[in-house]
C-alpha cells in the first residue's frame, strides 16, 4: 500500500521502520519538516515530506502526533487521498503530562478517538495506541506462533477496519475487535489492555475488564 505517516517520534518512526520492510511506500512526516528526517529516510527508504503533503495519494494514513496538536493539522490534509482511505489514529490524551485539559473529553465523555475523529472530519480506526513502540521492532512473530501478541483494534467503519487489522497482522501481531469507536475507552491509557503484551484470550479479557470511569491520574 500506499501510506502516509504524520509523526516521527517512537511509534511513527517505528512503523516507518517495519512498513517500508515489509515494502510498502511509505512517506512520512513531522512538524519540524522534511530535512529533519533525511537520516529516517537514508535508513528506511521512506520519502520524507511535509505534512501537507503527507496523505497526498495514500490508501492508509497514520496520524500519531501529540493529542493536543491534531487540531492544529492542515485544512484540506486528506484531500489528495486516495478514495476510500483508511485513517488510523495512535493517539492517547494525557491532560498532566502534555495535553493540558480538553473538555470535550472530559465533560461530554468522548472517547479519546471519537474527539480525534471530529478534529480531522474523518472516519479513524483506534490502533496501535497501547504498543509499546520497541515492540513493533521486537516482538513481531509469525501467525501461530506461542507467544504472538494481540492488538485491540477499535473503529466504526467494518471495511476500514478490516484492513488495520490485516495490516496489524502483516506487521506480526494477532488483532481482537475492540468494537466501535465509543467503545474504545477500553482501550485508552491506564486500562487493562494498555501496553498489555499477551495473546488474543489475554487481550480480550481485559477489554472486558476496563471500566469506562476515567482514571484520576488521567484526568486535566
Amino acid at each position: 500500500m500506499k501510506i502516509g505517516i504524520i509523526g516521527a517520534g517512537n511509534i511513527g518512526g517505528n512503523l516507518t521502520r517495519r512498513l517500508t520492510a515489509l515494502g510498502h511506500a511509505v512517506s512520512v512526516a513531522n512538524s519540524r519538516g522534511p530535512e529533519t528526517l533525511t537520516a529516517l529516510a537514508e535508513e528506511t527508504g521512506a520519502t520524507a515530506v511535509t505534512v501537507a503533503e503527507a496523505a497526498r495519494g495514500a490508501e492508509l494514513v497514520v496520524v500519531t502526533i501529540p493529542f493536543k496538536n491534531v487540531p492544529d493539522l492542515p485544512a484540506g490534509l486528506f484531500d489528495e487521498a486516495a478514495e476510500g482511505f483508511v485513517v488510523i489514529d495512535t493517539n492517547n490524551y494525557y491532560p498532566r503530562q502534555r495535553d493540558g485539559r480538553i473538555a470535550a473529553v472530559e465533560d461530554e465523555g468522548l472517547t479519546e478517538s471519537r474527539w480525534t475523529e471530529r478534529q480531522l472530519g474523518h472516519p479513524v480506526i483506534k490502533a496501535f495506541n497501547g504498543t509499546y513502540a520497541q515492540d513493533i521492532l521486537d516482538r513481531h512473530r509469525p501467525a501461530g506462533a506461542a507467544d504472538r501478541m494481540a492488538l485491540p483494534v477499535a473503529g466504526d467503519d467494518t471495511a476500514a477496519k478490516k484492513t488495520v487489522r490485516a495490516l496489524v497482522e502483516e506487521l506480526g501481531f494477532d488483532s481482537v475487535d475492540a468494537g466501535g469507536l465509543d467503545d474504545s475507552w477500553r482501550q485508552q491509557p491506564d486500562t487493562p489492555v494498555y501496553g498489555l503484551r499477551e495473546g488474543v484470550d489475554a487481550v480480550t479479557k481485559a477489554l472486558a475488564e476496563a471500566s469506562p470511569v476515567r482514571p484520576e491520574a488521567f484526568r486535566g
